[in-house]
């Protein structure tokens, strides 16, 4: 009776660590399964993105602005640099303000607080955050926008940039070439069949108040870097803003999350994810469905979606230039009613820390932005039942699955070394992103 025993308790035991072993890998597989389904390709392969400086295979590049080494390590040093804010509202801000007074690398190069402010600002605080008006601006004075700005990173995914989608030749915005430089004249830069990064930044450094021009450029010193960048072009167009904004462009396609956990399971690194985070992502791929505006290698998507949330003068913050059109969507592009209140699909990676989210910053943890998609009700009143999107409702999920879906956003989806795209210094010597007195004593720079 003890040998019968003994071998009933062997049996027991080896058939249940074989079925507490299936689980897991039962859940790789399925989870894969369900990435051959909504690839594009038929392979879960297709999410992986490649190296930041496999310049060939980075993904939707311009056909007049190859990438290059070159250009990106230019792009990156004019991203952060000081010295090119030389076209202020007042005179007191020269060289304060960088295209990362607004993209901070530590809040995934988007900004500190729920409202970006470049010139006519003070402060950084420890990450941005700190950062507050200039007291001898006013309001209608500061370069600011009606709407939170969106993070800078994996935009080799993205054809039409800002929340409207209103600049690129291509992608989405085919079939709109008659709005060309109508609501907005400089969108006319579309009309010269340019990809969306490399249309938008001679706008961005225009509206962001800097300067490029041989002069400065050689006061600088980047004038070499240019010459490395841009051997072909001539002399008297190679520093210009359209050659920087290419660089710049080359840039922002280098900047890819790719040592995510998420991005190493797809590799083939099964414990690259815990538990709770794979079962967020069958979640994600699955019951709630979010793939379904979420689809492509950084989860963004190639489509405008309106689903009710509130504008950033309906959130009691302290805000500036909410009049500007930015509330209304792809509307403000189109100038058709059927697209108010559509803004982007954004892309999904390294959210966890920026503390503000969606176009009015109305939602500040992720944790919040999940369940506002759980309940499925809109919060802005003034957006009628009509115009929100057919995807957006209850998505019937648990308490349980709402922390594995937030778990595998916040986590499965974080990678923890975005500085790897930040410069240690800038040619110029300013400090960086921020030059004015203030931020200096708030980042320690001399």
């Amino acid at each position: 009776m003890k040998y019968l025993a003994f071998i009933i308790l062997v049996n027991f035991v080896f058939i249940y660590s074989c079925t507490d072993d299936n689980p897991v890998a039962d859940r790789d597989q399925e989870l894969k399964t369900l990435l051959n389904q909504y690839s594009n390709t038929g392979d879960a392969k297709w999410y992986i993105m490649p190296e930041s400086d496999d310049y060939e295979n980075l993904p939707n590049q311009d056909v007049k602005n190859p990438i290059t080494q070159a250009k990106a390590v230019l792009g990156e040093m004019l991203f952060f640099e000081t010295g090119i804010g030389v076209s202020p509202k007042k005179t007191m801000s020269m060289e304060t303000y960088s295209c990362s007074s607004c993209h901070v690398p530590e809040k995934t190069f988007t900004a500190g607080r729920f409202q970006g402010i470049a010139d006519g600002a003070l402060g950084f605080g420890s990450h941005g955050e700190g950062r507050a008006i200039n007291p001898w601006y006013d309001g209608t004075e500061v370069d600011a926008q009606g709407a939170r700005p969106l993070p800078m990173v994996n935009l080799a995914y993205v054809r039409n940039p800002l929340w409207n989608g209103s600049f690129g030749s291509f992608g989405l915005n085919v079939g709109t070439e008659s709005l060309w430089g109508v609501a907005d004249t400089l969108t006319k830069i579309n009309k010269e069949n340019r990809e969306g990064l490399e249309a938008v930044i001679p706008r961005a450094l225009v509206v962001h108040r800097q300067v490029i021009n041989k002069e400065l450029m050689d006061k600088l010193g980047y004038t070499n870097l240019f010459n490395k960048a841009f051997p072909t072009v001539p002399v008297n167009e190679r520093y210009t803003m359209r050659t920087a904004s290419d660089a710049i462009a080359a840039y922002f396609r280098t900047i890819l999350t790719n040592e995510a956990p998420f991005q190493k399971w797809l590799k083939g690194d099964n414990n690259a994810m815990t538990d709770d985070q794979k079962e967020g992502a069958l979640l994600f791929f699955g019951k709630a469905k979010c793939v379904n505006c979420h689809n492509s290698p950084s989860l963004n998507g190639q489509r405008f979606a309106a689903i009710g949330v509130k504008n950033l003068d309906q959130m009691n913050y302290l805000v500036y230039k909410t009049n500007d059109g930015r509330s209304n969507g792809r509307a403000s592009f189109t100038l058709n009613d059927n697209d108010l209140y559509k803004f982007k699909v954004p892309q999904l990676y390294n959210l966890k820390d920026v503390g503000f989210y969606f176009h009015g910053s109305s939602k500040t943890s992720l944790k919040d932005v999940v369940k506002y998609f759980n309940n499925g009700l809109p919060e802005n009143p003034l957006i009628p039942a009509s115009k929100i999107d057919p995807f957006f409702g209850p998505l019937n999920l648990s308490d349980l699955e709402v922390d594995q879906l937030t778990d595998f956003l916040e986590n499965g989806l974080y990678d923890a070394n975005l500085l790897r795209y930040k410069p240690g210094f800038i040619l110029s010597g300013n400090c960086f992103p921020n030059n004015d007195n203030q931020s200096k004593l708030d980042m320690g720079c001399n």
